[in-house]
């Protein structure tokens, strides 16, 4: 639905054993460098968004919880622009997403444990020159409802 988003459903391979999945692949070309591997864990409830980058892309991994994660397309170039969409990720749905820069990310963690995410970014962080905007999770320009609806 976002122009250059990509949204990759793994595939888990289960034995006797346990569990064991592919995650990223460098075969794959989903990630145009390397810049950082990084982790952060957020509490039931929580709603870390918005926020977009002018420089790098964010490949979003759950490995643990679930979450909601909503992207807005901020790019004026973009024929997708202004469009938001909606993503279920994390143990219940293992998937991998791709965010370009430019388009506003953020999530809310599902049910009642934490959720881990784990992401790799195409740049370091560089504490002097932040490549990090930030837009409240309830900005109206985007219009975002974080509320659950009971169908």
């Amino acid at each position: 639905m976002i122009e250059g988003v990509t949204f990759k459903k793994l595939v888990k391979h289960c034995d006797d054993r346990g569990t064991f999945m592919e995650v990223l692949r460098d075969d794959e070309a989903l990630l145009e460098r390397f810049g950082q591997l990084s982790a952060s864990l957020t509490y039931p409830g929580v709603i870390k968004a918005f926020h977009y980058h002018d420089y790098q892309d964010d490949l979003w991994y759950f490995p643990v919880g679930n979450a909601q994660v909503v992207l807005h397309d901020l790019r004026s170039d973009s024929p997708s622009q202004g469009k938001t969409g909606v993503y279920y990720m994390g143990e219940e749905n293992p998937s991998l997403l791709l965010i370009p820069k430019g388009v506003a990310h953020g999530y809310r963690v599902l049910g009642q444990r934490p959720a881990m995410i784990v992401y790799v970014t195409t740049r370091s962080y560089n504490p002097d020159h932040p490549d990090e905007k930030r837009i409240p999770y309830d900005d109206p320009s985007i219009g975002f409802n974080w509320e659950t609806r009971h169908r």
